[in-house]
């Protein structure tokens, strides 16, 4: 998959192209339909597909300050992406410039004189151009003088998680908050995944023989509510059992809110400066503090007890 930083990158004997545009935060299953129709699309037509989106997010430069968690960094996005079969990806600068292109300019800029778009496939509550004046019915009116063609898709999602909602980025970082993280999994398709580079802490999970991964997440990172969680630690491509910590550790009086991992029955793991990826499948209970350490360390126990059986009846990382 290329990879274009600005349209500056972009090839200028680039031809025509199917394109879908959007933030694209997590890749969730909506997005995913939507950005595989885009590449079946491409397929048919014998062209390339290409996704647009934005860095940084657009809420960041028009409300300062404002910037949601993020449920995937760019680069976790691209590889998502390039694993549907996208030819090319366009991050655009979001700068405050950029932002006040007008929905037709912005059409002319990027689709047109760039992408030569011959298929545009958006969901239906596609917004675009300054203060978001622009939408799917004006995208398609600018197609009629455009010459390219409009492919809107209605996505809801289904089972408990979603209860009949559209696909949402934004109800999916509200389940991670939440802490359901099974159902934030069930919206992305995969579980939800926290990433950053292991840090020295303050060791006493190695002092009471749980060694834990202090990852220091990336910013703006979705992170789950605090609690214990099963999942998978993930080092280098392998996935490792884990008891996942996310909270301020209250027992030793703590403020500083950490993601820690406890790679289950592995010894001896030197982790320290590595980039690794932590992946939430499951709560497993709320944060407490202990009458005294030692009751601390047998619910420590039976937390890896209850994380090893979670995470040996369900399929590792995607």
């Amino acid at each position: 998959m290329q990879r274009w930083r600005g349209l500056e990158d972009i090839p200028e004997d680039w031809g025509r192209s199917v394109v879908t545009i959007g933030s694209y935060d997590g890749v969730h299953r909506g997005h995913q339909l939507i950005i595989g129709r885009t590449v079946e699309r491409a397929r048919e037509l014998g062209i390339p597909s290409v996704v647009v989106t934005f860095d940084p997010h657009p809420s960041e430069v028009v409300r300062p300050g404002s910037h949601p968690p993020l449920l995937a960094p760019h680069h976790r996005r691209a590889e998502l992406m390039a694993d549907l079969g996208v030819d090319a990806l366009l991050i655009l600068p979001f700068t405050a410039e950029f932002s006040k292109l007008s929905p037709a300019d912005f059409v002319v800029k990027v689709l047109v004189d760039k992408l030569h778009a011959r298929v545009v496939v958006e969901g239906p509550n596609f917004r675009f151009g300054h203060r978001a004046a622009g939408n799917v019915a004006l995208l398609t009116e600018l197609g009629a003088t455009y010459d390219y063609e409009v492919e809107v898709n209605d996505l809801r999602v289904t089972g408990e998680a979603g209860g009949g909602e559209p696909f949402s980025s934004t109800l999916t970082r509200r389940l991670v908050a939440e802490g359901d993280v099974a159902g934030a999994a069930e919206i992305l398709g995969r579980p939800h995944r926290v990433e950053g580079v292991v840090v020295r802490g303050a060791q006493r999970g190695r002092e009471l023989g749980f060694p834990t991964a202090n990852v220091e997440t990336l910013p703006h990172t979705a992170i789950p509510a605090d609690g214990v969680y099963a999942g998978w630690l993930d080092v280098a491509g392998e996935a490792m059992p884990a008891a996942i910590s996310v909270g301020t550790n209250p027992q030793f009086d703590g403020t500083e809110r950490t993601v820690e991992a406890y790679a289950i029955d592995r010894v001896g793991l030197d982790l320290y400066g590595l980039h690794v990826a932590v992946d939430f499948l499951a709560f497993v209970r709320g944060q407490l503090k202990f009458d005294s350490v030692e009751q601390l360390l047998e619910a420590m126990a039976e937390d890896v007890k209850r994380c090893r059986e979670l995470t040996s009846s369900s399929p590792s990382g995607d």
